[in-house]
């Protein structure tokens, strides 16, 4: 319990009295007049305002938070005595290495007795696992003004950190509403390409002469178009670095976890879309491999299988993974390979394993940029370890933009972009390979 500005003058009025005293005697007897009334006054104001067990909060949030996400928390605060509204301060326990904003940290509000009162606020997990949320504090004022009371009340929960659903969400709510372009997701449409058949149309003046469908334009006596679509059950399998570079952090998220909930995402939509999906991780040895599958179920099996990857500080085995993969998938699949090339010393290893994988499949090598990397190569030179520090940024660049350039004149296909812009670019990519026939 602490005393409001409000009850600490009326308090501070005693020692006016007292301090007159001096000059006037008698005024001693009415400043103690005056504390015995405020005293009076402030034991009434305690008595009738709320008592800590006529308060009743509940936290709500998704049974999974996502990584490298704003998630929506919501308190429930309930007051089951008394007829005025009152001011309220309330405080969560967050788990630790969440981080939220610093005007959320105390929820400020009024409360009006016997109805519901809910405030929102946001956490942004940077690590999966398993986390522990702690006790709610309370303070709110008293009837007269003159007190504020408090209390902790017992919440403590567990949470799970999963990898990032919240893309899944909007992107299954976007597709929905037909506006995938919120999200930044572009329509590839090429036509003539495919080989399953869609549907006849009327004939467009980009159509390929080739799709002209003779039978029914005769019937028709107006030129009629054959529009196929791209091939369903296509094995896409994503095989994941876990190996010591792609532990490093972008911001406070490892890049391992970006590249996990880019393959979530891409599963969903995979699967949606009549594909098989499957994943493989490794580092310097196979880490777990799930088999191509083309049900719904297959996104659950793999969003519990990537919840419990864990990064190792090792070099990854790219010779081994790559030969472990194509000994158990025969065919012909879209491989999307997720690993880092900035400073790492397997980069000879990775393009002569994805020059093999070529031969049987279809390689896409996933890479994510290192933002302090970049600044570093732009950064003014000032003294002796700024210069060193260009220096290595630029060559790191340099060997990294040669070898996507020697991967990609050998007929692998790259992708190499922002750690934030991963998700989106990986659909898009996917969907155009599919449009366009590459698989």
């Amino acid at each position: 319990m602490q005393l409001t500005v409000r009850g600490l003058l009326l308090l501070a009025a005693t020692a006016l009295f007292l301090a007159a005293a001096t000059l006037a005697g008698w005024l001693v007897w009415l400043g103690l007049a005056w504390l015995i009334a405020s005293s009076a006054l402030l034991l009434t104001d305690w008595q009738l305002s709320p008592r800590p067990q006529d308060w009743s909060v509940d936290r709500s949030h998704d049974e999974r938070l996502s990584l490298a996400a704003w998630n929506r928390i919501e308190l429930r605060v309930q007051l089951d005595a008394g007829r005025r509204r009152l001011p309220l301060w309330l405080r969560d326990e967050t788990p630790p290495p969440f981080r939220i904003a610093e005007e959320q940290r105390v929820l400020r509000g009024t409360v009006q007795p016997h109805q519901d009162a809910r405030w929102v606020y946001y956490l942004y997990p940077p690590r999966r696992g398993d986390y522990r949320f702690g006790d709610l504090h309370l303070r709110w004022e008293s009837v007269l003004g003159l007190l504020r009371r408090q209390t902790t009340i017992t919440a403590r929960a567990d949470v799970k950190v999963y990898p990032n659903l919240a893309d899944v969400k909007k992107y299954d709510l976007l597709l929905r509403k037909n506006r995938l372009w919120e999200m930044g997701l572009r329509t590839v449409r090429v036509r003539g390409r495919g080989t399953e058949f869609s549907r006849l149309r009327e004939y467009q003046p980009d159509d390929e002469y080739r799709n002209i469908n003779w039978k029914a334009t005769a019937r028709r006596g107006s030129p009629i178009s054959t529009e196929f679509e791209t091939e369903r059950a296509q094995n896409i399998v994503a095989l994941l670095d876990v190996g010591r570079m792609m532990r490093s952090p972008v911001g406070d998220v490892a890049k391992m976890d970006y590249a996990i909930n880019a393959v979530l995402l891409l599963a969903y939509v995979a699967v949606q879309k009549g594909d098989r999906m499957g994943v493989l991780t490794f580092a310097d040895d196979v880490q777990s491999w799930l088999q191509p599958r083309t049900d719904r179920a297959q996104f659950y099996r793999m969003l519990e299988l990537l919840y419990n990857v864990q990064g190792q500080p090792v070099e990854p085995d790219y010779a081994g993974a790559f030969g472990y993969f194509a000994a158990r998938q025969r065919r012909h699949s879209l491989a999307l390979v997720f690993s880092d090339l900035t400073g790492s010393v397997s980069n000879e290893a990775l393009v002569a394993g994805l020059l093999r994988l070529r031969r049987q499949h279809l390689p896409l090598l996933v890479t994510m940029r290192d933002p302090t990397v970049e600044e570093f190569a732009r950064q003014r030179v000032v003294d002796v370890t700024g210069l060193y520090r260009r220096t290595v940024s630029e060559t790191l660049l340099q060997e990294r933009a040669l070898t996507l350039e020697s991967l990609r004149s050998r007929g692998v296909l790259t992708l190499d972009v922002p750690a934030d812009r991963l998700s989106v670019a990986l659909i898009e990519r996917f969907l155009e390979v599919k449009a366009r026939t590459l698989l």
